[in-house]
């Protein structure tokens, strides 16, 4: 009998999307995120034969919203990307190293390509520049060690120098009329800059004219120099280098704060690198109950970087058998993890320091499929 009286008053809901953020609906522009990349970790800093930064590019506008981060970018590692809807595929090995000459279906580097470009999916690799970083892959392997103090083996160089050029010149002007012919002259080489004070020499008031210039410049200006000896006195050519950088370059010598055994160190790296197995390589004289100090770090191939390099053990992925030879032979111990073993692991913090970094902004996911192509059976 109720009801009868009820009356169902129909209702309008409406959705205000506008005071919801989904997160999955974040992005970033492609130049805007390979700007806050380089940011993070300048490109500057990777070795000169390295291939870094954006290596396929989507016809823009290209817009981001999942990042996926991979060691190696192999055909199972980008069917998994496909599925996971990935607009940009960090890959910290670059998949594209050498010359490509066509884009076939022939190979599987060039079937990456045509995958990518198919589904509008961007690829960066960083490599060594992550490898110099401050807060790079040498860094994180350094963490297994325990607690230590840590500097780059090859630091690297500030990317600009600290004065415009390349080179400075100095030199003394008697008259002023030939400095007003000198000021005149180099002023009008490309790529100088040129200031002047008073200076006495032997109790005599002259003219100091400094410069710096570029490599090419300063070719011409010490051509000018030269036709004009008595124009001038006292010149000084310097070369401008730029500084070192205190925490970033390629490898790490890390000194521990205390001493501990060789298996003790063995036990912490295979801890840190999830790993049941290593390969050791035992240096001259040197046991198991060894302790070790000093030790030289390099993510992925180590032999180029540690060679010289003065310390108790070197830990690496891979070594050529003639470079561990020379190790051992020195009394330095040798521990290969495998190449990307050494590198692997460093980019579950790359993807939380990216995430603080990119303020959140684009959906970051580590890739499942990656792995070491190597196994112990």
């Amino acid at each position: 009998m109720l009801s009868s009286h009820l009356r169902l008053v129909p209702t309008r809901v409406q959705l205000v999307r506008s005071l919801v953020r989904n997160p999955s609906s974040s992005f970033m522009d492609l130049k805007a995120l390979l700007s806050s990349l380089n940011d993070f970790a300048s490109l500057s800093f990777a070795e000169s034969w390295d291939n870094v930064g954006l290596l396929v590019e989507p016809s823009p506008p290209h817009t981001v919203n999942t990042l996926f981060l991979t060691n190696d970018l192999t055909e199972e590692v980008m069917e998994e990307a496909l599925r996971k809807k990935a607009d940009f595929i960090l890959s910290y090995h670059p998949p594209i190293f050498r010359p490509i000459k066509r884009i076939t279906w022939k190979t599987w580097k060039e079937r990456l390509v045509i995958r990518a470009l198919e589904n509008r999916i961007a690829i960066y690799s960083p490599h060594t520049a992550y490898d110099a970083a401050p807060q790079g892959v040498n860094n994180w392997l350094a963490k297994g060690l325990g607690v230590c103090t840590s500097r780059p083996i090859h630091p690297s160089k500030a990317p600009n120098y600290p004065t415009e050029g390349t080179h400075r010149v100095e030199f003394n002007v008697n008259h002023t009329q030939d400095l007003d012919k000198v000021m005149s002259t180099v002023k009008g080489i490309s790529d100088v800059s040129v200031t002047s004070f008073s200076a006495r020499t032997d109790d005599e008031e002259q003219t100091r004219v400094s410069l710096n210039c570029s490599q090419q410049a300063l070719m011409q200006v010490v051509a000018f120099l030269s036709q004009n000896r008595q124009l001038y006195q006292k010149t000084e050519i310097l070369s401008l280098e730029k500084p070192l950088l205190l925490h970033t370059g390629m490898g790490r010598l890390c000194t521990l704060d205390d001493s501990v055994s060789l298996a003790t160190l063995i036990e912490r790296i295979k801890r840190h690198l999830k790993l049941s197995h290593v390969r050791l390589a035992l240096g001259a004289g040197r046991t198991l109950e060894s302790q070790v100090k000093v030790v030289a770090v390099c993510a992925g191939s180590g032999s180029s970087v540690l060679q010289g390099a003065e310390a108790d053990l070197y830990l690496t992925g891979e070594m050529s058998h003639h470079d561990v030879l020379d190790a051992a032979s020195q009394g330095i111990n040798v521990i290969l993890c495998e190449h990307s073993n050494t590198e692997r692991g460093f980019l579950s913090d790359l993807r939380d320091a990216l995430s603080v970094h990119l303020e959140n902004k684009i959906n970051i996911i580590l890739s499942e499929a990656d792995r070491d192509p190597l196994q112990v059976v």
